[in-house]
């Protein structure tokens, strides 16, 4: 049982603090997350870094609003599901209506994927 404990994080440390308090401490870390600003702060700034969860912070959030809104305005999840089913059963006839309408899906795929690369504030190069 002492290997279990072992191996399990320790328990967070809890601190009141007075709303002016808390916001003095959150001015002060700045862009850092307020437990690393306290533990940089208590071990004379060397501190375990910072564990971030892999998400890009959403730099455009317009961008991000418009491509959610283009999202659920399309039927593309529908369409490609009725595609597919139309494929698995061999009876997809490609004419140049049904090839037009698969470019279109493809470019408002594309588009909502460069809405989306923006917002969360990526390059083109590098989603």
């Amino acid at each position: 049982m002492s290997d279990e404990r072992s191996s399990r994080r320790p328990a967070p440390f809890s601190l009141r603090l007075t709303p002016e308090e808390r916001l003095q401490l959150e001015r002060d870390a700045g862009h850092l997350p307020v437990s690393a600003y306290i533990k940089s702060r208590l071990f004379d700034g060397v501190a375990a870094p910072v564990r971030t969860r892999g998400m890009t912070p959403i730099k455009d959030r317009a961008a991000l609003a418009e491509a959610l809104a283009k999202l659920g305005q399309s039927r593309i999840a529908n369409n490609l599901n009725q595609l597919a089913r139309a494929a698995n059963l061999g009876a997809l006839d490609l004419t140049p209506e049904l090839e037009a309408e698969l470019h279109e899906a493809c470019a408002a795929v594309a588009e909502m994927r460069a809405l989306l690369v923006r917002a969360v504030g990526l390059s083109e190069g590098r989603s």
